[in-house]
């Protein structure tokens, strides 16, 4: 059976058993609540869990009372080591993860294989964090579910709604969409131009948001047009940054976390 297993889980290491992964999981969801209905979509951040596990929390702590609803789970994030166009897909069967083993959605991949912005393209997704670290909590909230993992190249906005569109579902299917904030600014520079990203989120308009304010605005711009079609509602959940974590706060890194209804 072709599969990815990741070789770094949340840019840290961790032990073949998942022992201290999961322990590190179950601490980030003991130390949140649930902020109300459970979200169609959401937007969280992808650094190491030292950094951004709290904030990422906040967010999948919402799927718990969904949690044997969800099947599906479409997963977008930037490219942060393959330059291409597009959106990537995999052509494993599975990602494994210390957590255990995941099923890719062959269906759902091969419904949108026809689509021009669509590649197989499996050097984006053997090194990609964006994606790797929203597994071990999707594996912890949710009972069982398949994955369609897509790593967002140089694609428009239009394109990715596209693509989402093509596999949006109904309540059995969650949309992830992977993003850090600003990077390296001082911190209260970062504080200020994040609050006006939160906004932008917030507000569904893709527009304000810029490549220095998101790194992953493709997949993030494609989802608020999309939502904002659908009529979706978005609340930011938490917003603060490595120097408010575990970082010093010279240069420092944004994470938010977003729910959308």
């Amino acid at each position: 059976m072709n599969h990815i297993r990741p070789p770094a889980v949340a840019g840290l290491f961790y032990s073949d058993d998942g022992t201290q992964l999961q322990q590190d999981v179950d601490g980030f969801l003991s130390a949140v609540r649930p902020a109300g209905d459970p979200p169609k979509a959401l937007i969280a951040p992808h650094a190491g869990y030292i950094y951004s596990g709290p904030i990422a929390a906040s967010a999948y702590i919402n799927l718990l009372p969904v949690h044997a609803t969800i099947k599906k789970v479409v997963l977008l994030g930037p490219s942060h080591r393959v330059a291409f166009n597009g959106l990537a897909a995999p052509t494993s069967t599975e990602f494994i993860t210390p957590l255990g083993s995941i099923s890719i959605d062959q269906t759902s991949l091969n419904k949108i294989s026809g689509l021009p912005q669509v590649r197989l393209m499996d050097e984006a997704h053997a090194q990609e964090h964006s994606l790797e670290v929203h597994l071990p909590f999707l594996q912890t909230v949710l009972d069982d579910f398949q994955l369609i993992p897509l790593v967002v190249g140089d694609a428009s906005a239009e394109d990715v709604a596209e693509v989402l569109e093509q596999i949006w579902g109904g309540p059995e299917t969650l949309i992830v969409i992977s993003s850090d904030l600003s990077h390296y600014h001082s911190y209260t520079t970062a504080h200020k131009l994040d609050q006006q990203t939160s906004h932008a989120i917030e507000n569904l308009q893709p527009e304000k948001i810029q490549y220095e304010m998101a790194c992953g605005r493709n997949p993030v711009n494609g989802f608020l047009k999309l939502a904002k079609q659908k009529g979706l509602h978005g609340k930011t959940l938490d917003l603060r940054n490595s120097g408010d974590t575990a970082g010093t706060k010279d240069r420092v890194v944004g994470y938010g976390a977003y729910v959308f209804n």
